[in-house]
């Protein structure tokens, strides 16, 4: 009987001990994923040897772990990090402490249900997130980032078109406007120029129709800081297929007091060249070594730009010039087309090509089938007096 007692007992025991061993083990374990993941790229700020991702995994007790993987990263270093509201290029408060980034390994981790204002936040509700992460340098250098992603509705979906930006009064700063599509439809535009100088801003701005013709403010970016010669900004009032239909070009001004200064300069859009360009050559006629070309480059729209380029004009002079009927044997033929004057000071003059005088429709197509010649005049004054003449088209 006391055999009997004490093997009841001993497997008692052996029960009891065995469950206590299941429960540590099971705190032991913590959140269990449930397969749901996803993962955003945090791209260089400061540093462009240090990049890396943002991981959220979803838990079967409705939490989220925040995984943050850099490398790059030096042993020692300690690098706090948040989600903030908005996008990177808006700016915003800070909306979820994430775990703060050990430099040896580049990692940190952590779980929560609800954001830093104690707001519940689920793991779908962090996939539609508005906001992205920063990096930060250190507890004590939080103004300097090492790392940098939007993430939830703000990712980019990948679609992105680049648009050059060519020089214009300040030689030798030019660059490019690069617009990405977020998955909210949502448009981040990234203005990147070469040469600008240290501590310059760098206003810019979308306008209406193309740089030839001139138009009103549509889109303002924000300012491009000369330092870096970045400028980012999101954009909410066009979208991402509008863009690339829009009518329109970039101006980046020398400064807010000096918008007349232009830095850069490049049509977009439906205005973008192609690569298809036709040059004539303008020979000297009345005023010996003035000389030069008319070329015509091909719009995606099928309209065209066209640029008059002459040596050995007058700084200060004006010169009219048209597109005439016929060739120079045959003239003088019936003005067709009016092009910009051509600026003495510069040489140059830049014309878009739509439409002949008389409002029928011109494009590039038309410009190489054109049955005419190009006159340019000594001035408003004196248009019988010829600076340059040449033949296009079929002549």
């Amino acid at each position: 009987m006391k055999i009997a007692i004490k093997s009841i007992l001993l497997s008692f025991l052996l029960i009891v001990a065995t469950g206590c061993s299941s429960d540590d083990d099971a705190t032991d374990m913590g959140p269990s994923p449930s397969g749901e993941n996803q993962t955003y790229q945090l791209s260089s700020v400061s540093d462009p040897s240090i990049s890396g991702t943002v991981t959220f995994i979803a838990n079967t007790d409705n939490s989220t772990t925040i995984e943050l993987q850099l490398n790059g990263t030096t042993a020692g270093g300690m690098h706090p990090a948040h989600i903030h509201f908005n996008t990177a290029a808006e700016g915003g408060d800070i909306a979820l402490t994430l775990g703060t980034v050990d430099g040896s390994t580049g990692f940190s981790t952590v779980t929560t249900t609800m954001l830093d204002n104690s707001t519940t936040i689920s793991y779908e509700q962090l996939l539609e997130f508005d906001g992205y992460v920063n990096v930060h340098a250190s507890s004590d250098d939080l103004s300097t980032l090492v790392a940098q992603g939007d993430i939830g509705q703000n990712e980019l979906n990948g679609e992105a078109k680049v648009y050059a930006l060519g020089s214009v009064d300040v030689e030798g700063v030019d660059g490019t406007a690069t617009f990405e599509e977020r998955v909210n439809g949502e448009v981040l535009a990234t203005l990147a120029l070469n040469n600008t100088p240290d501590g310059g801003m760098h206003p810019a701005h979308i306008h209406a129709n193309t740089a030839a013709e001139g138009g009103d403010i549509e889109v303002t970016f924000n300012s491009v800081n000369g330092t870096t010669g970045m400028s980012k900004t999101n954009i909410t009032t066009v979208t991402y297929e509008a863009i690339l239909d829009y009518d329109g070009y970039i101006n980046v001004h020398l400064s807010a007091d000096n918008l007349s200064t232009l830095v850069a300069q490049g049509d977009i859009g439906q205005n973008e060249l192609t690569g298809e360009t036709t040059v004539y050559a303008l020979a000297t006629v009345d005023v010996p070594g003035i000389d030069g070309s008319v070329t015509f480059e091909e719009r995606v729209n099928g309209e065209a730009l066209a640029t008059i380029s002459l040596v050995g004009t007058t700084d200060g002079a004006s010169h009219p010039a048209h597109i005439h009927a016929g060739s120079v044997a045959t003239a003088p033929g019936a003005i067709l087309f009016t092009f910009n004057s051509v600026d003495g000071t510069s040489g140059e003059s830049k014309t878009n090509v739509s439409a002949l005088d008389d409002s029928t429709a011109f494009g590039y197509s038309d410009v190489l089938a054109v049955d005419g010649y190009v006159n340019v005049h000594l001035s408003v004054d004196d248009l019988a007096t010829l600076v340059a003449q040449g033949n296009i088209g079929i002549n």
